[in-house]
């Protein structure tokens, strides 16, 4: 099933694969989508791809494009650099800064568009089925050890995806740690 969700300014297309069952309503997860692209700053108007699917998909797209084998929960794959996004707390310290409204709008129209068409943000893949195992097996919460329902695992891991989306990284431990203070505050909404 695939269909378009408009939440003003953003187009989240949401395609769940055949044989995936949903333990949260799709709009609720293009919600939190468009909670965290307010939250990171994102050019807008603008779309983003949500791709609900199984452990099979996420393992191949895991080896292709990491390197690694097995599935993992939620990848992410940006269009933007992140210099289209406003400095944030915790960002790279090697990133180039984009500290202007006219340096950021440049980083963001980096592929010219016709009239009339908003900027694609990227995609965001996530496993339902292994947001589903984490969360019942207390696996739950990117810290590995949060049990709470397989609904409240997807909203975390799409929230993730979308600051992955934005920019946001967890490589560093200042990072990290703003990155997971961000995902509570928005998950606290």
């Amino acid at each position: 099933m695939t269909r378009a969700i408009y939440l003003a300014p953003w187009r989240i297309d949401l395609d769940v694969r055949d044989g995936v069952s949903l333990p949260i309503a799709g709009a609720a997860l293009a919600r939190a989508i468009a909670e965290a692209l307010t939250a990171a700053g994102a050019p807008s108007p603008a779309s983003i791809g949500l791709i609900l699917t199984d452990d099979a998909e996420l393992a191949g797209l895991n080896a292709a494009h990491l390197g690694k084998a097995g599935p993992t929960d939620v990848l992410s794959f940006p269009l933007l650099p992140p210099e289209a996004f406003p400095d944030h707390q915790g960002g790279a310290p090697e990133r180039a800064p984009a500290t202007t409204t006219a340096s950021r709008a440049m980083a963001a129209s980096a592929f010219p568009l016709p009239p009339g068409r908003s900027q694609h943000l990227g995609d965001i893949v996530v496993s339902v089925e292994r947001a589903v195992e984490q969360a019942e097996g207390g696996r739950g919460g990117q810290t590995g050890d949060v049990r709470w329902s397989p609904a409240h695992e997807l909203r975390l891991l799409v929230t993730h995806g979308t600051l992955h989306i934005c920019g946001w990284d967890h490589a560093e431990p200042i990072e990290g740690d703003a990155m997971r203070a961000l995902e509570q505050r928005l998950l606290a909404r």
